[in-house]
């Protein structure tokens, strides 16, 4: 059996109402292979944008050339003569070509082999991989990324997670997760951190989506505390512990710069010296330098000391599996901090107060979600965007954003080339 490029190509790529003429060698800058393309006899021109079968209103002088993918490293074009039909709906346009959309000169089978490609490389290394330009490279990611936003599935969404990400000099995007077990992706980009962008983002999920999440991870941030709580009076409204965490490490720090500051005024011993980060440390990550550190302060009276034995202490908040007895642990730990005049721990310990239910929802939800999960995407987030080195628009950013992390549907082919 002889094996040719064209009966190749019907078995990987078939045509309806086309067909693979012929294939040449030719020598161009470089060597490429043509494969010529031709209308099946009978087969009628379909309108491109209704794609209701249609008169032809005139054929193309000249033959289009569009880039196939590489075979064995050699460039390949398909060849074919567009006709223009005149649809009795939509007027004289050119005809529907099941190998390309748009007006870019690459078939979508090499659009979509770029855009796998891109998960992967950098744009610019696969530009350079595969001979194209790094427009090309981004013309198809942006391409596969709105197919992948028009058919996406957002049906039997249970538990969001919602965090706010640095993209540049004072300027945050807000970023909405799905966090459910086995479907965790990156579902939509506000371009600022207010309460109004988080409010356009559940706008854009309707009503009856919103009202099937059970379940929904944030910040201690205010504006998104009060929009969650009007678009989603029936999810469980779970406290970020990471931020909690922080909030309480930076209280540690002031106090500690404070007493630094207060030592050296009155001319006495720098017992604090290089102890910044051993404070900031859990227990169990200390090595042998933070524990000698530690025992040379205990017995030493120091606010500091005082503040991080507090600290330490709420980490066994985590550790209860009943609200109601985690509800008493938190109770009795905030009576204890407002006693200590340690005015930041303080504010902190008012804060968590404040939001009691909110903390004690992360064990009604039986410790099951958390904006850990959160963190973990933001960190995959943060890598495609020190990857785009290069980026002038918040768009192309966008774009490697949902196709790093949307999980989007991609369109069908009948053979895959990745």
């Amino acid at each position: 059996m002889n094996i040719t490029l064209t009966s190749i190509l019907r078995r990987v790529l078939p045509l309806k109402g086309f067909c693979y003429r012929w294939a040449r060698w030719e020598e161009f800058s470089q060597a490429v292979i043509e494969i010529g393309i031709e209308a099946r006899k009978g087969a009628r021109a379909r309108c491109r944008c209704c794609r209701k079968p249609a008169p032809v209103y005139d054929t193309r002088r000249q033959a289009r050339r569009w880039r196939f993918i590489s075979v064995w490293a050699i460039a390949v074009f398909l060849v074919y003569r567009p006709r223009r039909v005149e649809c009795p709906r939509c007027g004289v346009h050119v005809e529907h070509l099941p190998w390309a959309s748009g007006k870019l000169q690459l078939c979508d089978a090499l659009r979509l082999f770029l855009a796998q490609w891109a998960r992967l490389l950098s744009w610019q290394d696969v530009a350079s991989c595969f001979s194209v330009s790094w427009a090309d490279v981004y013309a198809s990611v942006k391409w596969v990324v709105r197919w992948g936003l028009r058919y996406r599935d957002l049906n039997g969404i249970s538990a969001l997670g919602v965090d706010e990400v640095s993209v540049g000099k004072g300027q945050f995007w807000t970023l909405v997760y799905q966090i459910d077990e086995g479907a965790r992706r990156l579902l939509w980009i506000g371009k600022d951190r207010t309460g109004h962008s988080l409010k356009t983002i559940f706008h854009r999920l309707t009503t009856p989506r919103c009202q099937q999440v059970r379940f929904i991870c944030s910040d201690l941030w205010k504006p998104y505390l009060g929009v969650i709580a009007k678009a989603l009076p029936a999810a469980l409204h779970i406290l970020d512990r990471f931020h909690i965490r922080k909030n309480l490490s930076e209280a540690i720090d002031k106090i500690r710069r404070a007493e630094v500051h207060a030592l050296a005024r009155a001319g006495l011993a720098p017992l604090l010296k290089k102890t910044r980060w051993t404070l900031l440390k859990h227990r169990r990550n200390w090595n042998a330098n933070d524990r000698r550190r530690m025992r040379d302060l205990m017995g030493s009276g120091l606010r500091t000391l005082r503040a991080f034995l507090l600290v330490e202490s709420f980490e066994h908040f985590w550790t209860y599996s009943s609200s109601t007895w985690a509800g008493r642990f938190l109770d009795a730990w905030c009576a204890r901090v407002t006693r200590s005049r340690l005015e930041p721990l303080k504010r902190v310990a008012r804060t968590l107060k404040t939001h009691r239910p909110l903390l004690l929802n992360y064990f009604e939800a039986k410790k099951e979600f958390s904006n850990s999960i959160v963190e973990g995407l933001n960190n995959k987030l943060k890598l495609t965007l020190k990857r785009s080195y290069g980026f002038r628009t918040d768009l192309a950013r966008k774009v490697a954003l949902f196709h790093t992390l949307g999980k989007l549907p991609e369109p069908q082919l009948t053979h895959s080339f990745f």
